[in-house]
């Protein structure tokens, strides 16, 4: 079990970030773990293709050694993200990390197993050997993760745009009691129920909370005494990462307003942007808003800004048109 302790200040500071860095390196657990994460199962068979490539394994064999399954992570590869962070960004942020914070991170690693080959040598040259893992990170987000990547943003900024509806609605205390079961808000501490064991202290820095795609059972804490703290926590509807939804003809809501307006209403009963919806059922973002623009005037759906979100949601009139057309 793990303590995070917050002043005001850490109140004030918690924020919202998606890091590309943290989905190209805990990827690498899909990979290794395909039972546990089946609901990746279509981007872990397009990704193995791309790993049996020798001049992208040879490459990224860094990255593969420091993310063995079950094993702990070294926290300078997941840095804490800001919000419009690019991945360019981020491997700036790696690849400047001071060897003696390469060296304190994979040891810290080592309860949970020994270093791989790699590791070892990291750790005896982290100035000379950071350069290729650098180099190994690049490749495995330029070849596995950006062809995906449009995606996986758009479930990322979904969940981005929801915590913080409910941090506006609600305060910290609903945000992180809702953000994961293993979490609970103690009015001045959040507790969690991990095997970290950690007790610390944010000290006013605030804590940057990075939704993943790639993190499934719990928050994982990025807790550094001369960094920003970062928690990287599971996504919602990660179930929908891979789906298409479009509505058919057959459809009874189809017949009346369309195919392509009633597979946007039968997803709207929970809020989206047009990002996530264009993903969801493959329509382009352009034909998404003019349907949403035709639905809007019609008193179908509503719309509301959340920082530089819009969501849209069902009206009750278009509720009881997907009901009396027997999707829900």
């Amino acid at each position: 079990m793990s303590e995070l302790r917050f002043s005001l200040a850490d109140v004030a500071g918690v924020r919202f970030a998606v890091s590309p860095a943290n989905e190209t390196v805990m990827s690498m657990w899909a990979l290794g773990d395909p039972v546990r994460y089946a609901v990746h199962l279509p981007w872990i068979d397009r990704a193995r293709l791309t790993l049996r490539r020798p001049e992208v394994a040879d490459r990224v064999r860094p990255l593969v050694e420091l993310t063995r399954p079950r094993r702990w992570l070294p926290d300078f590869l997941t840095p804490a993200a800001r919000p419009g962070m690019e991945m360019t960004d981020q491997l700036d942020q790696i690849a400047a990390t001071p060897p003696d914070v390469v060296v304190q991170d994979l040891l810290a690693t080592i309860p949970r197993g020994p270093l791989s080959p790699f590791g070892q040598a990291l750790l005896a040259d982290p100035r000379g050997l950071l350069p290729p893992l650098v180099d190994a990170l690049r490749v495995w987000y330029d070849e596995a993760i950006a062809p995906d990547w449009t995606r996986m943003r758009a479930l990322l900024d979904a969940d981005v745009a929801h915590r913080a509806a409910q941090l506006a609605e609600g305060g910290a205390g609903r945000l992180f009691a809702q953000l994961h079961p293993s979490l609970r808000w103690l009015g001045d501490r959040v507790v969690s129920d991990d095997p970290f064991e950690r007790d610390f202290d944010l000290r006013g820095r605030g804590l940057a909370l990075n939704p993943s795609v790639f993190a499934d059972r719990r928050v994982l804490w990025n807790l550094l005494e001369d960094s920003l703290p970062a928690g990287a926590y599971p996504v919602r509807a990660v179930g929908t990462l891979w789906e298409r939804v479009p509505a058919t003809p057959g459809d009874p809501l189809a017949r009346v307003v369309g195919v392509g307006r009633a597979a946007l209403l039968h997803l709207l009963a929970a809020p989206a942007t047009t990002t996530d919806l264009a993903r969801r059922t493959g329509m382009s973002g352009g034909n998404v808003s003019q349907h949403l623009a035709a639905l809007h005037a019609a008193g179908l759906v509503s719309r509301s800004r959340r920082g530089r979100h819009v969501l849209y949601r069902n009206t009750e009139a278009a509720t009881v048109l997907v009901r009396a057309s027997g999707g829900g």
